[in-house]
């Protein structure tokens, strides 16, 4: 592969990443609470002992850290890698290993956050470390930023950093997750690259009642009410409305599959079709999931809370919802769209929201980052798409800075692991090889865009 360092010091830097992975794996860096002090803790030493300028910054005892390498800023402005440290919980008594562990277990690396997202903080320290050890002639500014508090929604770490300390993150671009897993369908592999998420209305739904006696039932009961509102929203497609990003990953994947996908994939961007094939065409139901999230706004009832005596009608019901809308829309289009599902008399209160994102695949990065994949996979295809969830690149991207999700990661076809299945999944993991050969992708790019042709 090009521009990586001697066979055998790269033998060296994929061990050495290997370990550092474990190392992080082994720390219960759970949100909530975080607890990532240990972490940035061991990403500060690793850092400063190869001599690289380290800040680190406390959040209201949620750490950051941000490490910059100077360049002479002939190249551009400064690049952001960036990951987050902390990992959602998990449930011991459903893997095969202690999930903080750091087990590998036939050729796989074993552990929470393992994919989600502790391999991309390893692999953002070692481009810092490879950039120093290698004296690059930086053309531009490189930064790493490891932030907390992305998987409780980035309170404590990005947003932290781009509202109370831009100058220390700000970028003209950055790259973070949720992109550059291989993706095999129907023997076509695939790269994902982040180019959209959808932003969150999150809100409480009250349906309202005539309050009353247990033993005297009555139509206008406010916990059957809700009940009744919430079985038409899980029911209920909301409107189906293709943005740019989902667009091109649907045109890219027709135009690498045979038929019947490639005839099928398009209709999918006719709202008038969309449903039929989603619910009747699709066989692969997980996939019909995914595509219908993609298409539409969505809202998932997630917390029920009503009475406070058995024998007593409370004159009130509350769901808490968690809505999702694509980019370009809004929280006021959403609740507008619940509403022509579950009629009126209801109130609603939104407890937080932000709009979803998309950014250009007209830009330099987008094309070095999608000519890494085909330099290092010949028979892969870069595939431009949209997370239905959210990053740290909401926060990031609100400093001018173009995001793009990719953290470049091979698994073997014929092992048939689901990347969307070990995110926050049980037995979460990682192909080791395919962790490296992650390792010699990212770096191949980053030294590419960062240091003066040779």
């Amino acid at each position: 592969m090009a521009n990586l360092p001697e066979a055998s010091d790269w033998a060296r830097v994929a061990r050495d990443a290997v370990a550092d992975l474990q190392t992080l794996l082994r720390m219960k860096t759970v949100n909530p609470p975080g607890d990532e002090g240990e972490a940035i803790d061991f990403l500060a030493a690793r850092l400063e002992a190869a001599g690289i300028e380290v800040t680190r910054i406390d959040a209201q005892g949620r750490p950051n850290l941000v490490a910059r390498l100077r360049g002479d800023g002939t190249g551009g402005g400064p690049l952001l890698l960036t990951g987050h440290v902390d990992v959602v919980p998990a449930e011991p008594e459903h893997w095969v290993c202690d999930p903080f562990g750091g087990e590998i277990r036939d050729g796989y690396l074993y552990g929470r956050g393992a994919v989600d997202m502790k391999n991309m903080v390893t692999m953002c320290l070692h481009m810092m470390l490879l950039l120093k050890e290698t004296g690059a002639k930086l053309t531009r500014d490189v930064i790493f930023a490891a932030v907390a508090d992305e998987e409780e929604g980035c309170t404590w770490g990005s947003r932290y950093l781009v509202e109370q300390h831009p100058e220390l993150v700000r970028a003209e671009h950055m790259i973070g997750e949720i992109g550059g897993f291989s993706l095999d369908v129907n023997g076509v592999r695939y790269y994902p690259i982040q180019i959209a998420e959808k932003g969150i209305c999150q809100f409480r739904l009250t349906a309202h009642g005539e309050p009353g006696h247990g033993s005297m039932p009555r139509d206008a009961n406010a916990v059957v009410r809700l009940g009744e509102a919430l079985s038409r929203l899980g029911k209920a497609r909301l409107s189906v409305t293709p943005v740019a990003a989902v667009r091109q990953q649907l045109e890219t994947l027709a135009a690498s599959q045979r038929a019947p996908a490639s005839l099928v994939l398009p209709l999918l961007l006719r709202p008038a079709a969309a449903g039929f094939v989603l619910d009747r065409v699709l066989p692969d139901r997980s996939l019909a999931a995914t595509m219908s999230a993609l298409l539409s706004n969505t809202v998932s009832p997630t917390g029920l809370e009503a009475g406070f005596k058995v024998n007593t009608i409370p004159a009130t019901a509350t769901a808490v919802l968690d809505g999702r809308v694509l980019p370009g829309s809004s929280s006021a289009e959403l609740l507008a769209q619940v509403r022509a599902v579950i009629g009126e008399g209801f109130t609603t209160e939104i407890i937080r929201e932000f709009p979803g994102r998309e950014e250009t695949t007209d830009d330099p990065l987008f094309r070095a980052i999608c000519d890494n994949v085909r330099r290092h996979d010949p028979a892969g295809v870069p595939l431009p798409y949209m997370i239905p969830g959210f990053t740290d690149a909401q926060y990031f991207g609100r400093l001018g800075m173009r995001c793009y999700g990719y953290s470049p990661l091979r698994f073997p076809a014929e092992d048939q692991v689901k990347f969307s299945d070990l995110f926050h999944g049980h037995n979460e993991r990682i192909h080791v090889e395919g962790f490296q050969w992650g390792l010699a992708c990212l770096w191949d790019l980053v030294r590419r865009w960062v240091t003066a042709p040779s």
